[in-house]
């Protein structure tokens, strides 16, 4: 096997070997994400297209190339001719079987390679949908989480409404009553301020077209004594 073959076998090799890594079940897609976020990828990746697009075209050459010598070795009249002689026909079917196992090697060498970018692409993706459907689970936990406070508060709030009316209500609840009362009083204050601050711009602008509304008179009243002057003029120059 010459030195090119040899590397393309190598190459080979090493894409099954990777493909059977990345393919580990018990490896998931979120460590494999952290491993390709490493600072030597973040630094690869920016060769990465290049690299990808040179060693297809390679690839691809020698797979032509393999595709010319099976079907030069391969031929009808060179066969018939070479079983005149047992050496020359046994040299022509060792050229066809070297050409064939290149043709194998190349062919699975780029079919492996867009294999090997896909499986990569694939991991990321669902890396990343892992981490979104991950964090939308927490966000749906807290919010569940919440909830479920709040019923328990309002439970409690109205089972301490109950034992205030009765007159057996706990230490407890009348400090969440407290407590509830507070924020209501804070809330109402805040809404209270939010109204005022509203009512002030409310005013501002009411002046405003006030003013605007006098301006219009103003100028429409100017207006007409300048069309009366006018029609006058007229008619003493008629």
């Amino acid at each position: 096997m010459t030195l090119q073959w040899t590397a393309v076998a190598s190459f080979l090799y090493a894409e099954i070997v990777i493909l059977i890594f990345l393919c580990l079940p018990f490896i998931s897609a979120r460590r494999w994400q952290s491993i390709f976020q490493l600072r030597i990828w973040s630094w690869m990746a920016q060769f990465w297209n290049k690299v990808f697009l040179t060693m297809i075209i390679i690839l691809i050459v020698l797979f032509l190339d393999a595709v010319r010598e099976v079907r030069k070795y391969s031929g009808k009249e060179i066969s018939a001719n070479a079983k005149l002689q047992p050496n020359m026909f046994d040299h022509l079917n060792m050229k066809l079987f070297r050409a064939q196992r290149n043709l194998y090697i190349s062919g699975f060498a780029v079919f492996l390679w867009l294999v090997m970018k896909r499986v990569v692409t694939l991991i990321n993706q669902l890396a990343s949908v892992s981490n979104t459907t991950a964090a939308l689970q927490a966000q749906a936990d807290g919010a569940n989480q919440a909830a479920k406070k709040y019923m328990e508060d309002n439970e409690l709030l109205k089972q301490t409404l109950m034992e205030v009316k009765d007159g057996t209500a706990t230490a407890e609840g009348i400090a969440l009553l407290r407590t509830e009362v507070e924020k209501l009083k804070e809330e109402l204050k805040t809404s209270g301020e939010a109204l005022g601050k509203s009512q002030t711009e409310a005013d501002v602008i009411k002046k405003q077209m006030d003013g605007l509304a006098r301006e219009y008179d103003r100028l429409l009243t100017e207006h007409q004594e300048l069309q009366n002057l006018r029609d006058s003029g007229n008619k003493k120059d008629d």
